[in-house]
């Protein structure tokens, strides 16, 4: 499981270093490279195991459905595989960095079985909104709803 945060620099040629205890989990969890590919405002990196039982999930989920269709259009096909150098960093593509806003500062999220990579001033800001609902957002999880 990945969980915590890490504040990080992205480079110019858009290499991110990924976080000691992250890369040796992703490392545990799959021989393959990591999967990236965009959320809402930030991207998620999978280990290559979890990416592809999402992949086999969607799969499965019937082509005639617009919204399905559109899913899979953006979580499959701007997907990429990100191998882990030597230096413990993952090249993240101009495209995803564009749809991130990662330009410098970054912070890398751990969220279960995935990790999130955000732009740091947009980590904050949903941060500040999510804190300011939270007695709200527990009452939903604890009563099984995504509202």
């Amino acid at each position: 499981m990945f969980r915590g945060r890490h504040d990080h620099t992205i480079d110019k040629k858009g290499r991110l270093s990924i976080p000691a205890g992250f890369r040796v989990e992703l490392q545990e969890r799959s021989q393959k490279a990591p999967m990236l590919t965009i959320s809402r405002n930030h991207l998620e990196l999978y280990p290559r195991e979890d990416y592809d039982a999402i992949e086999r999930d969607l799969a499965a989920k019937s082509d005639l459905q617009p919204n399905v269709q559109a899913y899979r259009r953006v979580f499959i096909g701007l997907a990429t595989e990100c191998p882990i150098d030597g230096q413990g960093r993952i090249l993240v593509p101009p495209s995803l960095r564009e749809h991130a806003q990662l330009e410098n500062a970054v912070t890398v999220v751990g969220n279960l079985q995935k990790i999130e990579v955000w732009q740091t001033e947009a980590f904050d800001r949903e941060m500040t909104t999510t804190l300011a609902r939270l007695e709200e957002i527990q009452r939903s999880v604890d009563k099984g709803s995504d509202d």
